[in-house]
């Protein structure tokens, strides 16, 4: 348990930090600028969306194969806090720097976005390979429960915000112009403000971790590489590790397809307008939150793995039903038990990882750790739409997702949660 002020205020801080992270997910990548991008900015919405698509792919591309790297550079230069910094800093900017983009302007906005999302997703790689230290082995799943409940509402509330101060009100907040977009773009500048906001407390009170083992800019880079490629060679010291990697990287692609493609379901095949859309986004934000804080304290009692199995369990369940639901009422009912058991899925895996993870290579395997998320993105969005063209039914390709939480299953059940616990603390 966390036992002095100090260290409440060190997992208050952490905590805060996926508060302010959320709101550039929520409103920037799913909900609002995506949107605005593909309808406004984009010449038609079928370029818009093929353009988007490929700034998300350029994104994974480049988060999956440098995080390791970027990784393993903070582990040897004791350089994590400074890199999340400079991550979160090139975040907010390229963020701002969207509400200066215009119809029309197309690559700009690919540009700002691309190196905002990236740098986003660097930010999280040192982010969570603070879980580890700031958490012991018996509050880790509630402490990273609580993380990702927290951030689910920092979402939230910012959507909220978004909505009623700029969006929705025939008078936006500072008087910014519905006729020009402003207002929608507005919402980057929410975001930026947010994000820079809210992490401060991170930055001032979770304390820098391992010092540097090597001094020389030159030689931490070289020592940064050599290590991740020492690492690759003696992979199978690291054998829990790799198949829980292995396994996220099949049942995560089943939760990034549902989240990608839940509201596009919920619009042509049962007519969900716009306003409903959103009531959407809330439920299934509310939803995973509340599941993130409740099955963390499961987490810490039952495991990690067999907390992400019971969500692997349920969201098949759930995704199933939302591919067979005969009207909305069995729909909603999908759509709740997926956000419910969303947030332990991912939060549990974060989790279940800084179990097994060893003391001087934190930084490296949550880079891993984004590799696994990012790697094979693509299958579950691709053979939806392969399944949903073949068969001329978005059930047809809804129902793909089942798969992947089956399989990601499968593969998670070879992993060896008191082994691989044990294998980290022989190497501290």
């Amino acid at each position: 348990m966390i036992a002095s002020p100090a260290d409440k205020r060190t997992v208050l801080s952490w905590v805060m930090f996926d508060f302010a992270n959320s709101a550039y997910t929520t409103l920037v990548v799913t909900f609002v600028y995506s949107t605005y991008f593909v309808s406004t900015i984009a010449p038609d919405p079928v370029t818009g969306t093929a353009l988007w698509s490929r700034g998300v792919t350029l994104t994974a591309l480049c988060v999956a194969f440098f995080s390791p790297i970027l990784g393993a550079l903070a582990d040897q230069g004791g350089l994590r806090k400074q890199l999340l910094f400079a991550s979160t800093a090139v975040t907010v900017a390229g963020t701002a720097a969207l509400y200066w983009i215009v119809p029309g302007q197309i690559y700009p906005a690919l540009f700002w976005f691309v190196l905002s999302n990236i740098a986003f997703e660097f930010a999280n790689v040192f982010y969570n390979a603070y879980l580890p230290d700031i958490a012991t082995s018996k509050n880790i799943g509630r402490i990273s429960g609580v993380g990702w409940g927290v951030g689910y509402m920092g979402g939230l509330a910012a959507m909220v915000v978004a909505l009623s101060g700029f969006i929705s009100p025939a008078v936006p907040w500072f008087g910014v112009s519905i006729e020009t977009g402003a207002h929608i773009r507005a919402t980057c500048l929410l975001v930026a403000a947010w994000f820079a906001m809210f992490s401060i407390p991170l930055f001032v009170w979770v304390p820098k971790t391992h010092p540097p083992v090597r001094s020389g800019r030159v030689r931490i880079i070289h020592t940064a590489m050599s290590d991740v490629k020492h690492t690759l060679k003696d992979i199978r010291r690291y054998r829990q590790i790799v198949r829980l990697l292995v396994a996220r990287m099949i049942y995560n692609d089943g939760l990034v397809t549902l989240f990608a493609f839940g509201g596009i379901y919920a619009a042509g095949t049962f007519g969900f307008s716009f306003h409903q859309i959103m009531i959407f986004g809330i439920v299934l934000n509310v939803a995973a939150g509340i599941g993130a804080l409740v099955m963390g304290i499961f987490d810490d009692r039952l495991g990690g793995k067999t907390t992400i199995q019971v969500s692997n369990g349920v969201l098949a369940v759930a995704a199933l039903m939302a591919a067979m639901s005969p009207d909305k009422t069995w729909f909603w009912v999908s759509v709740v038990l997926v956000g419910f058991f969303a947030g332990p899925n991912q939060s549990a895996s974060r989790s279940l990882l800084g179990r097994l993870v060893p003391k001087d290579k934190e930084n490296q395997f949550f880079g891993f750790f984004a590799f696994s998320g990012k790697l094979t993105a693509f299958m579950g969005p691709l053979f939806l739409g392969v399944l949903t063209q073949m068969f001329d039914s978005q059930r047809a390709g809804v129902a793909v997702v089942v798969l992947f939480f089956a399989v990601g299953g499968l593969l998670l059940a070879r992993v060896n949660e008191a082994e691989g616990i044990a294998a980290a603390r022989q190497k501290l």
